[in-house]
């Protein structure tokens, strides 16, 4: 098992580019770094991911990832599945072999008759394409618990077997599956098997009866409080989570990754060392 800093994890520190994600992840003794779409000018670019990829490895870092945003329920298809192919090719320029795209975040406005399985009906052909197509470029396509949406693992895996392509897995976000109010322990049990890359995140809970926390909380799906936090603070049960992937045989990156209130550089150090130790015990 390797780990790896998310590009998203930075928060603030972002604003002072790639290079300063780049130093701090090697200081902070991560294995790579996982680059989300989006956090940098032209990280989304074949010649930018070139250049990032070599300073990485000068740093001794490898790109472990990619992860960008998708919508294949709405808008153009065609030109959807253009653009993730086409991300596939940076993701290889990147010298990263796993690439994470979201499918949509559900029906818009009423819903009427219309639920997983129609959209799956959309989406399924697009990711399939996708991971045809990263397949012949030397990425392996995930797809996340994430976006509310297609976030429950009995959800997840219905899409993956329903893609039912070899070059198509989990990208399974421990922390996630509380947003659809959901035990992570369990959910990542259930979809143990397909995982490819893990996303390693914590957050607080408060029931929804209680009065509204305030500052730096949200909702999830069945209006409980959530709050991002350092992994292992939290109620996500990481360590119980990790030991499910580890005995499920699991051996790839673990992405740590942060979006609590305290300092990002903190919760990227206490968060790797926490990962580490749940890991080996």
């Amino acid at each position: 098992m390797k780990t790896c800093a998310s590009t998203y994890s930075f928060g603030g520190y972002r604003d002072r580019g790639i290079d300063f994600m780049i130093e701090k992840t090697a200081a902070l003794g991560f294995d790579g770094i996982e680059i989300v779409v989006g956090c940098f000018e032209g990280s989304d670019d074949v010649k930018k991911a070139e250049e990032v990829a070599a300073k990485c490895r000068g740093a001794g870092l490898e790109v472990a990832s990619l992860c960008t945003g998708a919508d294949l329920l709405y808008g153009d298809r065609r030109e959807e599945v253009r653009r993730l192919c086409a991300l596939a090719d940076v993701t290889a320029a990147y010298g990263a072999k796993v690439m994470r795209h979201d499918v949509c975040c559900g029906f818009r406005g009423e819903k009427t008759h219309r639920g997983y399985d129609d959209a799956l009906k959309v989406i399924v052909p697009a990711c399939r394409e996708v991971a045809t197509y990263a397949e012949s470029v030397g990425v392996v396509s995930t797809t996340e618990n994430h976006g509310y949406f297609s976030q429950d693992s009995a959800r997840v895996e219905k899409l993956l077997n329903a893609v039912g392509h070899e070059n198509f897995g989990a990208l399974i976000d421990i922390g996630n599956f509380m947003c659809a109010d959901e035990d992570p322990t369990k959910a990542t049990g259930v979809l143990a098997g397909y995982a490819r890359h893990i996303h390693a995140k914590d957050f607080y809970f408060k029931s929804g009866t209680e009065n509204d926390p305030g500052e730096g909380w949200f909702r999830s799906r069945a209006g409980n409080y959530l709050k991002g936090t350092i992994i292992g603070h939290g109620d996500a049960h990481a360590a119980q989570s990790l030991g499910v992937l580890k005995r499920a045989g699991y051996d790839k990156w673990i992405s740590v990754e942060f979006e609590g209130m305290e300092d990002h550089l903190t919760g990227l150090r206490i968060g790797r060392e926490n990962v580490l130790r749940y890991w080996d015990a």
